[in-house]
């Protein structure tokens, strides 16, 4: 990699990302954390130990990501170490009862957005031979009932990696895949809210017939075994520190 060892993270708001953002800068890299609320930043530069910059990035919008590029191209000199494409929304329930708008939503963030962001700084990433890290999940491998929409978006991260670790290797870029299970963070919480929001608004009729499955999601969630994103961290790290790294980090 290069010697400016700048680093551009996306969904650095919560959970794996700010971790990623928090580690990383405690490191010695110039880490440039995505944030969609200026708050978050400010919130996040506190914890810093070192010189993090906090950047506006809704992997969504065009806009952000064109402004963010702009940035972090300025005061690098168009080099890039490292891009860790972290941002993501979690969505459960039977397909039947998902609105056909959080499928699109759920889609535009976890694989539109990570395409896009990758697509804006790969020009950086080609100049500084850097690193490419997607955060898949164990959902980049095993669907489970309950979260189709969700294993789609993870299976998808992974053929995305897949693809550009071969199309980005005579630029000497290196994609990899880092796939947690579940890991402590606020993704919870909210996936809880929005299931008590969506079971408000099925026909109960419907609801009854899912009930086995609406079971069978709680008693995983209870004894999923949660990791701190730490941990998730310090593997990223790895992957961007080791002269030779692996493809997949499960």
């Amino acid at each position: 990699m290069n010697s400016n060892n700048a680093i551009v993270i996306t969904g650095a708001s919560t959970g794996i990302g700010k971790s990623c953002a928090l580690f990383l800068d405690k490191m010695g890299f110039n880490v440039y954390a995505g944030v969609r609320k200026q708050a978050d930043g400010e919130n996040l530069k506190k914890k810093a130990s070192g010189p993090l910059t906090p950047v506006i990035l809704d992997v969504t919008d065009e806009d952000s990501i064109r402004n963010a590029v702009a940035l972090v191209a300025k005061e690098t000199g168009g080099t890039l170490s490292g891009l860790i494409n972290n941002a993501g929304i979690g969505r459960g329930g039977a397909l039947e009862v998902t609105p056909v708008e959080e499928i699109r939503k759920l889609l535009e963030v976890n694989v539109v957005g990570l395409m896009a962001v990758t697509k804006a700084f790969t020009p950086m990433l080609r100049k500084g031979k850097g690193r490419i890290i997607n955060i898949g999940s164990t959902s980049s491998y095993l669907a489970v009932p309950g979260a189709s929409v969700y294993s789609a978006s993870k299976f998808a991260v992974k053929a995305v990696t897949d693809s550009l670790r071969l199309e980005l290797l005579p630029f000497g870029i290196k994609v990899i895949l880092v796939s947690p299970g579940a890991v402590e963070s606020e993704i919870w919480d909210k996936g809880r809210v929005y299931k008590a929001q969506m079971r408000k608004s099925v026909n109960p009729e419907i609801a009854t017939l899912y009930e086995p499955l609406r079971k069978f999601g709680d008693k995983l969630n209870e004894i999923a075994k949660k990791i701190p994103a730490i941990e998730v961290a310090k593997v990223v790290a790895n992957a961007i520190t080791s002269a030779k790294p692996k493809p997949y980090y499960i």
